[in-house]
Order: C-alpha cells, then sequence, then structure tokens
C-alpha cells in the first residue's frame, strides 16, 4: 500500500516588496511601492510538482515588472478586474496594481506543458491582453477556497486529480474569455502595452538611471503627448508623477544598502536628484510611512 504526501500550502506575510518578490521564486521580477504606507503582503503557494499556483495579496499600489519563469505557461487571475492575463517568458511588461491588490495564478512549468502538448505558438497576440469572461470570477473564488481548504482538511485531492482540473478548467476558461475579446479594444491595448513593454525593459535593465521626460518618451518611442496618453490609461499616474516615485524606490533601495557610516540621508538624495532635503523627506515619509533616517538607522541593525 502506498501513501501519498498531503498537499501544503505555505503562506508568506511581507513587510516589503522586496520581501514578496523573494517569496515567489522564478519569477524575473522587480516591484517598487507606488502608493503610501506602510506595505504589507501575502503570498500563498501551493507546489504540484510541475504545476504551481500563487495567491498574492498587496495592500499598496505595486509597480510589477515581470516575466514569467523560462518555458512555462502562467494563467493569472486579477481579482480588481476579474480578467484572465496570460504569461510566458517573452511577455515582460510593466503594470501597477490597485490598492488592496488580489491575484491568484495557475503556473504550469516547461516540462508539464511539453508533455500536455501546450502550443504556446497558437497563443500570440493574448499574452498580457485582458480575457474577460463570466467564469474568471467564479473560477478564482473556488481556486481561492480551495487552497484554504487544502491547508485546513485532512481529506484532499490527489496531485494528479487537482493538476487535471486545473489544465481543463484554464483552457476552458481561455476558449470562453477569447470569444469575448474586443478588437478594437484590443488593439488599442495593444499598442499601450508595446510602448510600456519598452518603457518596463528600460527600467529594468538600468534600474538604477534617471532621465527626463523627453528621454522617456525617446525610450518608448512615441511621442510626448502619446506617452501621456499612455501613462494615464495603463497606470492611472503621470510618467512624471511615475519617475518621481521611481527616484523615491531606489532611494530607499540604497538606505537600506548601505549604513550610516557609509552614507547620510542628504547624500542618497542628491544620488536621486533630489535637492531639497526637507521635500525629499516629506515625499519619502509621505510614500513609505517612514523618514529617510529611520530607513537608514533600521538597515544597520
Amino acid at each position: 500500500m502506498t501513501t501519498c504526501n498531503p498537499l501544503q500550502v505555505q503562506a508568506f506575510n511581507t513587510a516589503d516588496v522586496a520581501e514578496q518578490i523573494r517569496a515567489t521564486p522564478g519569477w524575473v521580477q522587480h516591484y517598487q511601492q507606488m502608493s503610501p504606507g506602510h506595505f504589507a503582503g501575502r503570498i500563498r503557494y501551493l507546489d504540484l510538482q510541475g504545476v504551481e499556483v500563487y495567491e498574492e495579496q498587496m495592500n499598496t499600489r505595486v509597480e510589477q515588472n515581470f516575466s514569467a519563469p523560462s518555458g512555462a505557461l502562467a494563467f493569472c487571475f486579477d481579482r480588481s478586474d476579474n480578467a484572465l492575463y496570460l504569461l510566458n517568458e517573452e511577455s515582460r511588461n510593466i503594470w501597477i496594481t490597485p490598492e488592496n491588490y488580489q491575484e491568484i495564478a495557475v503556473v504550469f512549468g516547461p516540462e508539464f506543458v511539453r508533455r500536455n502538448g501546450l502550443d504556446v505558438a497558437r497563443l500570440e497576440g493574448l499574452f498580457m491582453a485582458p480575457l474577460n469572461g463570466a467564469q474568471n470570477a467564479l473560477f478564482s473564488r473556488w481556486l481561492s477556497s480551495t487552497l484554504t481548504k487544502l491547508s485546513q482538511a485532512p481529506d484532499q485531492p490527489s496531485k494528479e486529480t487537482l493538476t487535471q482540473q486545473l489544465l481543463e478548467d484554464c483552457l476552458f476558461i481561455l476558449d470562453n474569455a477569447r470569444v469575448c475579446l474586443d478588437n478594437d479594444g484590443l488593439q488599442r491595448r495593444t499598442q499601450e502595452r508595446q510602448t510600456m513593454k519598452r518603457v518596463g525593459e528600460w527600467a529594468a535593465d538600468s534600474p538604477e538611471e534617471t532621465l527626463n521626460l523627453l528621454e522617456l518618451a525617446q525610450v518608448a518611442g512615441v511621442s510626448l503627448r502619446q506617452l501621456q496618453q499612455t501613462f494615464k490609461a495603463y497606470t492611472g499616474l503621470s510618467p512624471t508623477q511615475w519617475l518621481r516615485l521611481r527616484r523615491l524606490n531606489s532611494a530607499r533601495r540604497e538606505l537600506l544598502n548601505r549604513s550610516s557610516h557609509e552614507t547620510t540621508v542628504a547624500e542618497v538624495a542628491m544620488n536621486w536628484s533630489f535637492w531639497h532635503l526637507g521635500r525629499f523627506s516629506n515625499s519619502y515619509r509621505t510614500l513609505f510611512n517612514e523618514l529617510p533616517s529611520e530607513t537608514l538607522k533600521r538597515a544597520c541593525r
């Protein structure tokens, strides 16, 4: 008689965007906090050996620059708009979550994708497009409750049974969501996504580089007006706001990685083009709910 290993749901509470990234290994990710307050996040994770389920929650707005693990196919259900987003390693993108964001994702690993004959090439044009369907909200609620039940109940399905159900459900939901596509809206969204992809690639490849607004438009390959319209539609922020928040996040990372023996708040502020120390401190405290001097002291412990 063989015994099966129980399904174990791991849970992690996080207090910083960097901790949130570390709780989801295998993804290429860069997070930045984009709204005020102490960050509080939570990750629940289920490993089905070839298929993984992630549930992510974050209280503040967060800029996510990410791509899925190499060879994987990810079905990400955004519970803020009940849309399905399809990702692979090529769908590297940038977007900003709303506050109190919740997402649940099913990630089919590369070996599982090959073994089950999932033709990723046929999905071209669907990656990172908002795919809406009546089943999205129902499925994401069911999957979240399943994680809760698995962490509590001794009576559990086998890994094979649950894995097969996840595959069948995700493919069924994808087929139904494709029927609901708004082609005009999808084309506009695709153009916005391409613009933000170029911005995101620059931000990920040059995290410590600063640009002005005209230089950012050149990076994006669009006019300044198009850049402003895209940012408003895609992130709810102006490019100027985004650049400023990005510099504040970079200053925070430097403060966390240095000691008071190595640097000062003033030096860090000027490194990131904040020339008025009082305004920098106020902006920093508004965003992160602590003074930069407090961050620097905390980093020394």
